[in-house]
């Protein structure tokens, strides 16, 4: 008889297992845990003999794989509730970056804060992300847009995931935006950006993916393909911030390079999608942003579905075009703006998002190997979990078996 950690019982369990039943349910089911992994899952009736050390009855409810944000950038300084108040004006996102603001401006607000105080503020959101079932999520830099603040925003995230609860992944985003010291200079900029800080950072273990911004106010493709050439010889992969306000190229960029993913995509044109689909591209969907900026052109989201491109869904928490802190939420925004199904959106805050991140061999689905990271929900059906707006429904999670 094999010893477990953990037996979970009298639950239904959404796998999110790809097959035949929605959301891969097991309407009775149960979970073994050994050693921070699913050990096995599967109907109760089937439950192999064991000698768990703990035992928890969960009355009938809903167990899914932790949710995972596979965008956001939650270590930043300040905020930008002024600049929401220009936009309900009238004031554009491309007139407010040209004037100054934007991205720059929390690059002021980020450098003047110190690592302890990037990492308190960025844990007083978070809770609202686990508090919605999150598990895992990706922060970026991109704000410190100099080497000690880039590495100090890296620094940052990497605690957020260890004092917050959560797992964390990063990525270099230094390409996001040009900072005002270089204007004049924008190659000295990529110069340092590129053959400096990306190689420091990669050096003390801060990086696991490199992102850029591709748009006519951030950077181009040929200076994105230089950051993805050096990324690829120090062996990181790569993800992108693409086709956003305009049809720049971007989905077709990503997938020349192998990108884990393609974020945004509103304005993809149907070549991006194709060739997304032959490089295994996943299309990471942010509503919040949408919603916040008053966009009026979705994603692709049927050619998406036609082409077999695996689609995500993240907050892409941010202090100037997504200040969403619910993961729940987001998945809402996903249905309603974006006519996901509800459990397209649950598989794109799971499956999908874990392929986003390079981490479907450990976290995503509810099966065997697989790092036990789950959430228990007060729910009657797993719709509920994109249909509820702002309506506490987490029950209790475990992060590598533990609660």
């Amino acid at each position: 008889m094999e010893r477990h950690d953990l037996l979970l019982t009298d639950c239904r369990l959404a796998t999110m297992v790809e097959g035949e039943a929605p959301y891969g349910a097991i309407e009775d089911g149960a979970i073994l845990v050994r050693d921070g992994r699913i050990a096995w899952v599967g109907a109760r009736e089937d439950l192999p003999a064991h000698d768990a050390v703990a035992v928890e009855r969960l009355d009938g409810r809903w167990v899914t794989p932790g949710l995972i944000d596979c965008h956001t950038h939650l270590v930043f300084g300040g905020d930008r509730s002024q600049e929401f108040e220009r936009r309900l004006g009238g004031a554009t996102y491309e007139q407010i970056a040209h004037e100054g603001g934007g991205i720059v401006s929390t690059m002021t607000a980020t450098r003047a804060a110190s690592e302890d105080a990037l990492v308190a503020s960025a844990l007083d959101r978070l809770r609202g992300l686990t508090a919605t079932g999150v598990t895992t999520m990706e922060i970026k830099s991109g704000y410190g847009l100099d080497a000690d603040n880039e590495l100090k925003m890296l620094r940052a995230a990497r605690r957020v995931g260890r004092e917050g609860g959560v797992r964390v992944s990063t990525s270099f985003l230094g390409l996001h935006a040009l900072p005002p010291e270089h204007r004049r200079s924008r190659g000295a900029y990529l110069d340092l950006m590129i053959d400096q800080v990306l190689p420091a950072a990669h050096a003390e273990g801060l990086v696991d993916a490199v992102d850029a911004y591709c748009e006519p106010i951030a950077f181009t493709a040929v200076e994105i393909d230089r950051l993805f050439a050096k990324a690829r010889s120090l062996g990181l992969p790569v993800k992108l911030h693409a086709d956003q306000l305009s049809n720049g190229g971007g989905g077709a960029l990503a997938a020349a390079h192998g990108a884990l993913s393609a974020d945004h995509v509103e304005h993809v044109d149907e070549a991006g999608v194709v060739a997304m689909a032959a490089a295994g591209t996943v299309a990471v969907l942010l509503p919040g942003a949408y919603l916040m900026l008053r966009e009026t052109t979705p994603p692709p989201v049927d050619l998406f579905r036609r082409q077999g491109v695996r689609m995500a869904v993240a907050t892409d928490c941010n202090p100037g075009t997504s200040p969403v802190v619910s993961m729940t939420s987001a998945l809402n925004l996903a249905c309603v703006q974006f006519r996901l199904t509800p459990e397209e959106a649950l598989t794109g805050a799971t499956r999908h998002a874990a392929a986003a991140l390079g981490l479907s061999h450990q976290i995503g689905a509810l099966e065997p190997g697989k790092t036990a990271d789950l959430a228990v929900w007060n729910v009657e059906r797993p719709a509920e979990l994109c249909y509820w707006l702002g309506r506490p429904l987490l029950h209790r999670r475990w992060l590598g078996g533990r609660a």
